[in-house]
Order: C-alpha cells, then sequence, then structure tokens
C-alpha cells in the first residue's frame, strides 16, 4: 500500500441485509470511536437498493459514506427494475460497483457494458469501482494477467481518472471461498492493473489510482495483503455482512496505513 494513495475499504452486502441490520450495523459504528488513523481511510458499504437511503440517514454521523453496488447504463427510462447512477447519486451514494463477476456471469455483462456503466456512474458524479478478476480454469491455463488487463483496457471510459474511477481486482474463484492467491500473485496482478492504467490514461493517473484486492478478505488477512505495494484496498464481502468484522477489519487496514506514514 502506498502512502499517498490514501486506502480505501469497500463493503459490498450482495443481496443480504434487512432495515434493523442497517439500525444495528451503524449503531456499532457510532459506538466505537473513530481514531485518526481510521480517519486516513475512505471507507464506503454498498448496501441493497432498497436500504440505501436507510444507510445513509443512519451512517450520516459516522466515516461511512455509502455506494451502490450496480448502475444501469441509461439516465432513465422504460427498464424495470433497474437503477440509475443519478437515482443512487440523489439518495446520498457516492459511489457504485460496477462489472463484479456475479453480474458479468449471471447478466451476461460484456467489458463493453460495463464501460457504459463507469461512464454513466461518473457523468452522475459518482465514482466507479470496476471490478475485474480472472476465472479458476483461466488461473490454471496461466491466463490472469492478459484477462484482467485486457477488462481493465475494455471496461473503463476513455475520460477516466484516478478523481472519479478506482479498479478492483477480484479473482473469481476466490470469492467467498476462502481461498486467496498467494502474496506475490496478487502483487503481479496489481502491478499488470497499473501498467495497463499507464499505457491506457498515462502514468500520472495510474500513479495516483486506487486498485483494490476483493476475494476472502478478513481482518486477520487484510493487513498483510495491504502491505503490498499496488494495493490500495479492499473490497470486502462476507466479513463486511458483521459490523465486528467489518470495524476490526478497518481498523487494522487503518493501523497499518498509520505506520507506513511514520516511515515517511
Amino acid at each position: 500500500m502506498n502512502h499517498k494513495r490514501p486506502p480505501v475499504i469497500a463493503g459490498n452486502w450482495k443481496m443480504n441485509g434487512t432495515s434493523e441490520m442497517v439500525r444495528q450495523f451503524s449503531e456499532n459504528i457510532i459506538n466505537n470511536v473513530w481514531d485518526e488513523n481510521l480517519k486516513q481511510c475512505e471507507i464506503i458499504v454498498c448496501p441493497p437498493t432498497p436500504f440505501i437511503q436507510l444507510f445513509c440517514e443512519n451512517a450520516s454521523q459516522t466515516a461511512l459514506v455509502v455506494g451502490g453496488q450496480d448502475c444501469h447504463s441509461s439516465e432513465c427510462g422504460a427498464y424495470t427494475g433497474d437503477v440509475s447512477a443519478l437515482m443512487l447519486k440523489d439518495v446520498g451514494c457516492n459511489s457504485v460497483i460496477v462489472g463484479h463477476s456475479e453480474r458479468r456471469i449471471s447478466y451476461n455483462e460484456t467489458n463493453s457494458t460495463v464501460k457504459l456503466k463507469a461512464s454513466a456512474a461518473k457523468k452522475a458524479g459518482l465514482t466507479a469501482i470496476v471490478c475485474v478478476g480472472e476465472t479458476q480454469d483461466q488461473k490454471n491455463d496461466g491466463e490472469t494477467i492478459g484477462i484482467v488487463t485486457t477488462q481493465v483496457l475494455e471496461s473503463i471510459p476513455e475520460s477516466a481518472s484516478n478523481i472519479d474511477t478506482m479498479i478492483a481486482y477480484e479473482p473469481i474463484w476466490a470469492i467467498g471461498t476462502g481461498k486467496i492467491p498467494k502474496i506475490n500473485e496478487i502483487a503481479d496482478v496489481h502491478n499488470a492493473i497499473r501498467g495497463a492504467v499507464a499505457k491506457s490514461k498515462g502514468t500520472e493517473v495510474a500513479e495516483r489510482i486506487r486498485i483494490l484486492y476483493g476475494g476472502s478478505v478478513k481482518p486477520d488477512n487484510v493487513a498483510e495483503i495491504l502491505s503490498i505495494d499496488d494495493v490500495d484496498g479492499a473490497l470486502v464481502g462476507g466479513a463486511s455482512l458483521s459490523s465486528n468484522d467489518f470495524w476490526s477489519l478497518c481498523a487494522n487496514a487503518a493501523k497499518l496505513f498509520a505506520m507506513l506514514n511514520r516511515k515517511v
């Protein structure tokens, strides 16, 4: 983790939760003291759409910010069941996840689809968290770097910058399985992603853009993962559903960031 790129911890609740869970989660966070270290991190929670406004209201007394889990590429229209980036912005979101592997696989979203959604997020004033990652078979065939860098190059809008875009590397085979790549494997992929951004957007954007790791991130492994130079945060799934686990995870990330700052 580079001290010049403030870390991000983003929790993705997926299709989980209730309004009571939102209240309990927020109360638990409020009852904790947000120390100076934690203030150095950007902490995002992405609940299901029905709970976004409630979460925004309940989290208003905390350092948490709220994001969406997906958005449509259009601002409005006859798209029953969909949510636009403008709607997410209107109810208080600051960011939105696009291109998550579950969307790519279950809804047949292509890199082009993800790019359109990221463009819509940027236009609405949201930060797009663009997800990329390989399958187990692709990993076994040695295709990880090629697959991931192609997704990066084809999923990020031409006008994207480090201000409005983050990238989340989530190896599909690691999501919810308890498995994670080796530290050197994560380092190699993140380095390749930053190289792809440099090729597409220039070295200045590449040096500033934040690249998150996702896939079985937990309180006891987040510091090791974030200690990698090109890892700037985490996209957290299961561990974000428990406020205790999520708090511990954020605190461990903040301690690491504070330690790195002291060494500078």
